[in-house]
């Protein structure tokens, strides 16, 4: 694998959905660990440097929620919730026979599968592109190839360098050149809703071996607002007693947010495991709550 190019440590200009999201995180971690009833957003803002209502307008700005509405969005009871009403969601996309080139996901996603052969040479003979870029959960990290985008990862501040050479171990072989310029429109695409549009897809390209890229094409049905479980995505791709597998190729998946595995929950509702991290997918969650229900 070629040395990655050194980090830059200005990334600017930051944009305010990536600067709110310093505040947004420590709030989500602070919900998580206090019950409803005890949460206190006054003292919160007060100890984050904050008055209330500049804490409420932060919230209000990043997903058009409040912080006590966001904390609803991806509470235990919502998350049962949405599996009892969306049970039959997977179900019913695949009935309707959904594939590439239709609307898959949010982001009108289109997707291809490299040939076997790379995957099993661990990118041998690809010519990856990566490079940094904002985002409303923080720094994001895209890696590019002739085919798309092969892998988006998040980064906290400091942790910008690991979070490259984690995305570049699963395809060690290939050939690597930094250009933040050359990721930076597929950024814009996929972290501004108002560019969603089937007239400009987001291209994937999948690197994996055939059983998790059939899990990430299924993850692609699951539409923001929903939620299904770990034992819902194993019927949906044929193996109902291959729950843990189907686990273990979601925990795989490279191209975070877009393949959105951050929507699979626990049987009963839980918000497991996130490779970046339960305070962003809780984040990237009740983002989402916000554009689901639209301004209020």
């Amino acid at each position: 694998m070629n040395a990655p190019s050194p980090i830059d440590t200005d990334l600017a200009p930051v944009p305010p959905a990536e600067a709110d999201y310093a505040v947004i995180s420590r709030t989500i971690d602070y919900l998580s660990s206090h019950p409803a009833d005890t949460q206190d957003f006054g003292h919160l803002a007060r100890t984050l440097g904050l008055s209330e209502r500049a804490l409420v307008e932060i919230f209000r700005r990043w997903c058009g929620l409040t912080p006590k509405t966001f904390a609803q969005a991806v509470a235990l009871d919502h998350a049962r919730r949405l599996l009892r009403e969306n049970a039959s969601v997977l179900d019913t996309t695949f009935e309707v026979g959904l594939s590439a080139p239709s609307r898959l996901h949010d982001l009108f996603v289109t997707y291809d599968a490299v040939p076997p052969g790379i995957y099993r040479a661990r990118g041998e003979g690809l010519d990856m592109v990566w490079g940094f870029a904002p985002s409303p959960f923080g720094t994001a990290v895209l890696v590019m190839t002739r085919y798309g985008l092969a892998g988006l990862a998040f980064a906290d501040q400091g942790g910008e360098e690991a979070a490259f050479e984690d995305l570049a171990r699963r395809w060690p072989n290939a050939g690597y050149r930094r250009d933040d310029a050359a990721v930076a429109e597929t950024a814009r695409r996929i972290f501004d809703p108002g560019r969603w549009a089937p007239e400009q897809p987001v291209r994937l390209v999948m690197i994996g071996s055939q059983f998790e890229i059939k899990v990430w094409e299924t993850l692609l049905r699951i539409p923001a607002g929903t939620a299904a479980s770990y034992g819902a995505l194993a019927r949906a791709v044929g193996r109902p007693t291959a729950a843990r597998a189907v686990g273990r190729a979601v925990g795989r998946n490279p191209i975070s947010f877009v393949v959105p595995c951050h929507r699979v929950v626990g049987a009963a509702g839980a918000l497991t495991g996130y490779h970046w991290g339960i305070v962003r997918k809780r984040a990237i969650l009740g983002w989402e709550a916000g554009l689901v229900a639209g301004p209020g």
